[in-house]
């Protein structure tokens, strides 16, 4: 008895979506289930902190005279923050270089009668007692020159302390004070945040015992990329890197844990910008199939059993080796690769033709 018209095109249209779909040479050899150990990774986000944040500090009490850098700026080590003015230094200076000038008279005179003391010894017509008293005198002014001068330099050094400095190189966090300010010794003007920066993690104690030193982390997307708030392992492995755990820290903040990891290329995120980071938190069990041996048609996943039965399954995360499998498979089933699907498909379809 003859097909019907349809039937046959139904069975045609099968038979050739087989021969695309199926290789002519099986490259994937059946797969034999069995439970897996694999490590338990947990998603967490970590915030860019700086491994250092000083702080510039006023070393003289005064007036903020000149603020010249605003939170963002980036600043070298040593560079002018601000200037601190204390309004009693120059009177102090102006007082101290009249005495100065005069006591530079002093010594030009007593100077002079040294000079002449001399002459009139050399004469016979001076004591020496005269010489010697012009000599003294000249000592005597000339010491007191030097340590009016050094006072001089010390006000100097108190007003170029007025100069707060960059205490490294980095980015300026805050600026804590403003242009007429009243400032004390050794209050903080502004927060520099050092060049070094590393991503923070704060994990629940319990996983305490699963972090140390040296591991190895995930680095997802960061903060401000637009996908960071839909991160997907499988689309998007490009835009991961590599970490490393590079400090533990021995105590417990609320019940965390807190690690720095350091990863390379953190120097133009912002501070306190989150990232993604994917945290080994354990190991556990688990059946692992290659994506070759599933597959998924209209939003179901399958896998084809030896001897042609197919199976569904539901699927978890992607690990390394392939996809998890939560339900749906035993330890000792045989898989064969996904091209099973499509030959039952195809018999299926050729299947409701004929009736």
């Amino acid at each position: 008895m003859s097909l019907p018209r349809r039937s046959g095109l139904a069975l045609i249209a099968s038979l050739i979506l087989l021969a695309l779909i199926v290789p002519t040479d099986a490259r994937a050899e059946p797969l034999t289930v069995r439970p897996q150990r694999i490590a338990d990774d947990k998603a967490v986000f970590a915030t860019v902190e700086s491994v250092d944040v000083l702080a510039a500090r006023a070393r003289l009490g005064g007036t903020v005279d000149q603020l010249t850098v605003d939170e963002g700026d980036a600043v070298t080590n040593g560079q002018k923050v601000a200037v601190v003015v204390d309004d009693k230094l120059a009177p102090r200076m102006q007082a101290l270089e009249s005495q100065l000038e005069g006591q530079r008279a002093t010594m030009e005179q007593a100077r002079t009668d040294f000079e002449r003391a001399q002459q009139l010894r050399a004469q016979g017509a001076a004591p020496q007692s005269r010489l010697d008293a012009a000599r003294t005198s000249l000592e005597v002014a000339e010491r007191q020159l030097d340590s009016l001068q050094s006072e001089m330099e010390v006000l100097r050094q108190q007003v170029s302390e007025g100069d707060v400095l960059a205490p490294a190189a980095g980015r300026v966090l805050d600026v804590m004070v403003s242009e007429g300010s009243v400032v004390m010794p050794g209050e903080p003007l502004a927060r520099v945040a050092t060049e070094r920066y590393v991503l923070r993690l704060r994990l629940p104690e319990r996983h305490a015992r699963f972090i140390a030193v040296g591991d190895s982390v995930r680095v997802g997307p960061r903060g401000l990329d637009p996908d960071a708030a839909h991160p997907t392992k499988g689309a998007g492995d490009a835009d991961w890197r590599e970490g490393r755990v590079a400090k533990v820290y021995p105590e417990l903040e609320n019940g965390r844990v807190i690690a720095d990891v350091e990863v390379d290329g953190l120097g133009g995120y912002f501070v306190g910008e989150r990232a993604l980071i994917e945290v080994v938190t354990g190991h556990r069990t688990a059946y692992v199939v290659p994506p070759d041996y599933l597959s998924t048609r209209f939003g179901v996943t399958s896998a084809c059993l030896e001897g042609g039965r197919v199976v569904i399954v539901q699927t978890g995360a992607h690990v390394p080796g392939g996809v998890e499998v939560l339900s749906g498979l035993r330890p000792g089933d045989v898989l064969i690769p996904v091209q099973c699907g499509a030959m039952d498909t195809a018999r299926r379809d050729g299947a409701e033709g004929g009736h």
